[in-house]
């Protein structure tokens, strides 16, 4: 890897922490000079913009996510397993979280709501793709005759995520994981009615 590109890499990884820790209005070009022990000029010789750092860094956040939920769903076999695979991943979201600060997605989510409408952009479509994959889990259990082929996968995989990101929410809140461990009771209690027998 050139130097420019560590330069780069260390910029967004270094970011990415702050902006899902102290938020993107409440992280400054300091903080990040700090974090990277670089200089302003050496930062915008990278990026043009603290916007571009912040879509960059949410990108990267994501990414790590990801990286995540593929470790956890690649050790089990059913659509079921899966599903509650990704959710065990927040299951101590208040010490062990997999990004520190939290979930990129619900941080991001809530903060560009009104105040970012360009990173609202890629926190939508981050959101859309996630939906998506959990729709695919339901597919896989429908296809392979896990689940009842009535089950409807949209409005399924939307509460399941809505379920599981209003749960890190709550458990990060009052700093205690219950919040997540009844989320994924009642997920999985809902994925049960939905067995093919």
């Amino acid at each position: 890897m050139r130097k420019g590109e560590q330069t780069k890499l260390r910029i967004i990884e270094k970011s990415a922490v702050l902006f899902n820790d102290k938020g993107y209005t409440g992280t400054t070009m300091q903080d990040i000079m700090d974090a990277t022990g670089l200089t302003k000029g050496a930062i915008y010789r990278t990026f043009t913009s603290k916007d571009d750092i912040a879509i960059e860094a949410f990108q990267y956040a994501g990414g790590v996510l990801w990286q995540h939920f593929s470790a956890a769903i690649e050790l089990q076999d059913t659509a079921m397993g899966k599903i509650l695979a990704m959710c065990d991943v927040y299951r101590d979201t208040v010490h062990n979280p997999p990004i520190q600060g939290g979930c990129p997605f619900l941080n991001t989510a809530v903060e560009s709501d009104h105040s970012f409408p360009v990173l609202r952009d890629h926190a939508t479509l981050a959101y859309t793709q996630m939906l998506g994959f959990i729709q695919s889990l339901l597919a896989q259990g429908v296809s392979t005759g896990e689940f009842q082929p009535e089950i409807e996968l949209e409005s399924v995989a939307s509460f399941i995520f809505s379920t599981i990101e209003g749960a890190i929410m709550a458990s990060r809140l009052t700093r205690d994981n219950r919040h997540v461990a009844y989320a994924m009771q009642h997920i999985e209690r809902l994925l049960m009615t939905y067995k093919a027998h």
